[in-house]
Order: structure tokens, then sequence, then C-alpha cells
């Protein structure tokens, strides 16, 4: 650690310069000499770093979400050219290219930051081993060495020998409890940081050998930091505790305010939103506006929570713009209720017993009677009562009958004809 620490000694001259200015502050309010003078200077430290390095970090959001949605295409490229390496390579780079993604985006805040955190190590080892470095002259060093936080001194570590913690003026337990509590509060921030990346701000539909691997993730990097913290000194733990600390809120209010499209977050955001206007009739905030008007530009491509938050403000009677604003619309409100109507007026369908037991029922009509209860149309002859005459020979019936009556005759017995109309 120390041989990679002094490749960075060309920035720490800046960097105890940083830490005296602020210690100058702390020291006029808590003492010169006192653990909260040098702690909270490390602290600011960290603060300012980070908020320079806030772009960084938007770049690291944005390109961590173009992974993900690239993933399917990215497999689907190595499928299609996996006897090729270099057309695969060449096919990766070019829809790199195409969507303007950068993979080593993601690491830049970590690789910004690297610098600051070995040259720090680098100060603190010097105020350890008693030299002067940088701005940190001979009495800043000795106010450094009687600092100390919850009785461990800042250049003391976990793997310090009793005689070494003794020459910082503190105890060997009380340097190995802090430190220890400090890798725990360390190792678990980071894993907290991950964890609510992965649950929360992950589209839930998109499952590839990418997300399987931030998964793991998770898990190693806080045993690396828990095996590596052994090895830092108080000051650099203070360090490393407060830069995660940063970026676990600085990531959570990322996730509440601008959530992955399809993650869970964006449907507990989608939710809040919807509340917000059913209680004022309106779209607040520019940022609320801008998420608005990306859902409706979205179209036909928006995804389930896109298309439920949609209906949520159909039902109120409302209708998203292009502008991010709402209005009252009659049309997407008469959608709505007639589209609960219609779900409403659906007869219940029975079942196949149910049926049966209908239909074989005492003093139920059956389909067999019902059919023969009918009355039948007047294009069926119905037959009519016969003749008690007897049927000529031959069984045909009798000419005179009103089953074979021509049109124009009438139906009964006919009279017979006078013998002078033959």
């Amino acid at each position: 650690m120390d041989t990679i620490a002094s490749l960075f000694s060309f920035i720490t001259y800046p960097v105890s310069w940083v830490i005296v200015q602020f210690h100058k502050l702390y020291g006029a309010i808590f003492g010169d000499d006192t653990g909260w003078a040098w702690g909270l200077s490390i602290v600011s430290l960290v603060v300012l770093i980070r908020i320079c390095l806030i772009p960084l970090f938007v770049k690291q959001i944005k390109s961590t979400r173009n992974m993900q949605v690239l993933q399917p295409k990215m497999k689907a490229i190595q499928e299609r050219y996996k006897s090729d390496k270099q057309r695969q390579s060449e096919e990766m780079m070019k829809l790199y290219k195409e969507t303007g993604t950068n993979p080593l985006s993601s690491c830049l805040p970590i690789l910004a930051q690297s610098p600051f955190f070995f040259a720090l190590y680098h100060v603190l080892s010097a105020i350890a081993s008693g030299k002067t470095i940088g701005v940190i002259n001979q009495p800043l060093l000795d106010s450094a060495r009687q600092a100390h936080i919850f009785g461990a001194p800042l250049a003391a570590k976990f793997t310090d020998s009793a005689s070494e913690v003794t020459a910082l003026g503190a105890s060997l337990t009380d340097v190995r409890v802090v430190t220890a509590v400090m890798i725990v509060m360390m190792s678990a921030s980071q894993f907290f940081t991950q964890r609510q990346l992965m649950t929360k701000n992950v589209d839930l539909t998109v499952k590839t050998p990418y997300m399987q691997q931030q998964k793991m993730l998770m898990y190693v990097f806080p045993l690396i930091f828990a095996v590596m913290g052994i090895n830092f000194p108080v000051g650099v733990l203070v360090y490393w505790l407060t830069t995660n600390v940063w970026t676990m809120g600085q990531q959570m209010y990322v996730i509440n305010q601008n959530p992955t499209p399809g993650s869970k977050a964006q449907d507990q955001y989608l939710g809040r939103l919807l509340k917000s206007v059913t209680a004022h009739g309106e779209v607040r905030g520019r940022t609320k506006r801008n998420t608005v008007k990306r859902i409706v530009s979205k179209g036909s491509d928006r995804n389930d929570i896109e298309r439920k938050f949609i209906a949520g403000l159909s039902k109120l009677g409302l209708a998203a713009q292009e502008d991010g604003t709402v209005s009252k619309s009659d049309t997407a409100l008469a959608e709505a209720e007639g589209g609960a109507a219609q779900k409403r007026q659906q007869p219940k369908r029975q079942t196949k017993a149910k049926r049966q037991s209908g239909a074989t029922q005492p003093g139920g009509v059956n389909e067999a009677d019902s059919t023969e209860s009918e009355p039948k149309t007047s294009l069926e002859k119905q037959d009519a009562p016969q003749d008690d005459k007897p049927k000529p020979a031959g069984g045909k019936p009798a000419s005179g009958s009103s089953r074979q009556a021509k049109s124009g005759q009438r139906k009964g017995p006919q009279r017979p004809k006078h013998p002078s109309k033959k």
C-alpha cells in the first residue's frame, strides 16, 4: 500500500493544504489538537471532492442505465458472432457509438477519487512516522499525532503492534475496537448502496449476465473493503466511510427523483406523482413535468408501469400533454367509465354442472320440451282432421280431403254438381 501511495505523492501537497485550511476553521471551534478538528477536516475534504465529482456521477448513472438497456442487444451480438471475436468487438463498439454509451463511465467516480485516497493515505502514514509532508510542518505534525477519535489516533491501524500504538499515546484495545467498528460500518454502507441499486433501480424485465455480475459485486466489494480495511489508518477509514455514506445518500436521491424505467423505484415514484396530481389537479415541479413529458413522448413504447400511470390519470378525467402538464379530458373519463361499465355488465358464465342441473330440475323446461312447445311457422304444413269416410283402396287419400284441397276450392265436403252442368 505504501508503494502505491508513493505513486501519488505529487498530489499530497494540495491534499495536505486543503486539510490544513479546514483544520484552521474547526480548530477555532473545537481546539487545534482535538480529534474533532482533524476528523472533520478529513470529512470536509471528502465532501469537497464529491461535490467536484458530481458531473462524473451523473455520467455514471447515465452509463449504467444505458448498459442495462443495451444488454439484450449485446447478448444478441454475442450469440450471432460467437465464432468471430473480432467482428463481435466491432459490432459492440458500433453499438456503443450509436447509443453514446461509454462502459468506463460507471468507473469514473472511483477512478477520480483514487489519487486523493492514496494521497491521504500517504499523508497519514507520514504523520504516523513523525515526518512532515506537504504543508504540514512540525507544529501541525505534533498536533495531528495528539488527535484521537474515540481514543484511536488518526494514524493508527488495526495491524499496528502495541509499541507502535503506545508511541501515538493510545492503547491497542481502543485502536482495534474503533477500527473494527469503522470497518464494519464501511462494509455495511458499501453493501447497502449496491443492494439499493439492485433491488430498486433495475429494470426487472431484463434478465442478462450483467445483472448477475452486479449482484455478485454486491457481496464481493464489501468483503474486499473489509480485508483491506485492517491496513488503513483511522483517518483513511474516516475518509472511506464518509465517501460511502455520501454515495449512498446521493444514490438514494437519484433513485427517488429519477428512477430507471421499468424498475420498482419507478413504480413507487409514479405512484407518488399520481397522488400529487390527484391532490392538486396539476403536475408541480419542473422535474415531474419532465418525467410526464418523457412518458408521453414514448407513445406505444411505454412499459407497464407507465401505462398504469396514464390509466390512473384517465380515471381522474385527466390527460397528459406533450409539455408535461395535465388537462381535463371528457374523452379519457368516458373511456375509463365505459370500460368499467362494460366489465360490470358482462354476465358471469355458469359452470357445466349448474347448466346440467338446471336442465334436469323438476318443473324445468329442457331443450326438447322447449323445442316442441314453440309454435310452428306458417310455412310448415299442419295436419287437418280427417273425414270419417273410409279411404279408397290403395291407401290413397280421398280427393275431397282438406289435405289435397287445391287453391280456389272450399275446404270441407263438396255438393254434387247438377246433371245439366256435367
